[in-house]
């Protein structure tokens, strides 16, 4: 039998990437203070414990301003989260203000905070509190449960909140996803690899039907920002977003793509820059105004219930896309850039794309040698992939 080593130092970065690959429910622990007003939390690390007796579990961090006035309250209510609610966890993670301001609720029976639109709640007496580390373990015996909105929940993963659920921009189905989900899962090594090593985010994309989905996404551990996108995020496809999932279409698809471009696109030069892309097998997209635009309003879109002026505003956003630094024909390697994007695709068995790997989040104004080392190793990576999934790369011709 093999002893563990309970001397041994593990770092605590290290721990949270390694645990960081395990994505997590997000809930709200909610209850009252002494004066009666509302207290509450956003968690990842509720559980259920039993069903005979109905118990489940939280951990709260010992540091915690909240969790004593929940501790003496003696009860609380879990809320689970909706994909769309990343609002209340930034109003629960306020210091020294009323977080609960712009959040809806009802006190439950036993008087508990139950978030509007939440999925789920659940309200529990606290059976027995347990000392674990820097954290306490919570075991909560459940007093009465429901099932408000059976949507999708809110996920923690990576640093990120996100979802893999439909958003109002007429989503595919679900299943539409497990395929995609499948090859993040043997992408997902090259992919922490690349962003370790440059110090930038690795995205992975597919196209399903008219949109673009983001499926998997990692992050270096430098970066100082969130994620580039959530997971989960939908987006219109069109011209010239993702551009190397298409070229390598022909016929009726490539035409079906092109017509969804908006009036700004020049249908020449778009011509161009897919056989660019094609040619070269790789993409590149500078800064442009639009491309911000477009962006700003992806990141304003909830994954779910967006309204329609949202929508719209993505739409528009979307069609107001040019060619305006996509696809330059020549990389000076002394130049420098102002680099948007680097994607290459990953090729099935049919020689056509079947993922997008894109590098977000890049140092501003790269030298054009730079630049070029960043395409080589993602590229060096999406091939990896293809070999991976028993892929072939298509024939330049």
């Amino acid at each position: 039998m093999t002893l563990t080593d309970t001397n041994t130092v593990i770092d605590p970065g290290h721990f949270r990437t390694v645990l960081g690959h395990f994505p997590t429910g997000v809930v709200a622990i909610t209850s009252t203070d002494s004066a009666g007003g509302p207290v509450g939390m956003a968690v990842g690390s509720f559980t259920s414990v039993s069903l005979d007796p109905a118990l489940v579990a939280f951990l709260p961090d010992k540091n915690s301003s909240t969790f004593p006035k929940i501790r003496e309250s003696g009860r609380f209510c879990v809320n689970v989260l909706g994909a769309g609610q990343q609002d209340v966890c930034r109003s629960l993670a306020m210091k020294g203000s009323d977080k609960f301001a712009s959040i809806s609720w009802t006190p439950t029976n036993r008087d508990n905070p139950r978030i509007h639109d939440c999925i789920a709640w659940i309200d529990c007496t606290i059976e027995t509190i347990h000392d674990a580390g820097d954290h306490f373990l919570v075991i909560g015996r459940v007093t009465s449960l429901e099932v408000d909105d059976a949507a999708s929940p809110l996920i923690f993963f990576q640093g990120g909140y996100g979802c893999f659920s439909s958003t109002s921009l007429t989503a595919p189905g679900e299943a539409d996803l497990l395929r995609p989900l499948s090859i993040v899962d043997q992408a997902r090594s090259e992919m922490d690899a690349v962003a370790r090593e440059l110090g930038v985010e690795c995205c992975a994309s597919v196209a399903i039907r008219d949109q673009l989905v983001l499926v998997g996404s990692s992050m270096s551990s430098t970066l100082p920002t969130s994620p580039h996108t959530r997971l989960g995020q939908r987006m219109p496809f069109v011209p010239p977003l993702a551009l190397p999932l298409m070229a390598w279409s022909e016929g009726r698809e490539r035409d079906k793509w092109i017509g969804r471009g908006g009036e700004a696109l020049d249908r020449a030069l778009l011509a161009q820059a897919v056989s660019r892309v094609r040619d070269r097998g790789w993409s590149l997209v500078l800064r442009s105004d639009a491309q911000v635009r477009f962006e700003r309003a992806v990141a304003r879109l909830p994954l779910t219930g967006a309204t329609g002026d949202l929508a719209s505003d993505v739409t528009e956003a979307a069609r107001a896309l040019s060619l305006e630094g996509y696809e330059p024909a020549e990389i000076d390697p002394a130049a420098t850039y102002d680099v948007r994007i680097i994607s290459a695709p990953v090729f099935g068995k049919d020689a056509q794309p079947v993922l997008l790997l894109s590098l977000y989040q890049l140092p501003r104004q790269l030298s054009g040698a730079t630049v070029e080392q960043y395409r080589n190793r993602l590229m060096t990576a999406a091939e990896r992939v293809t070999a991976k999934l028993g892929g072939c790369t298509p024939t330049v011709i």
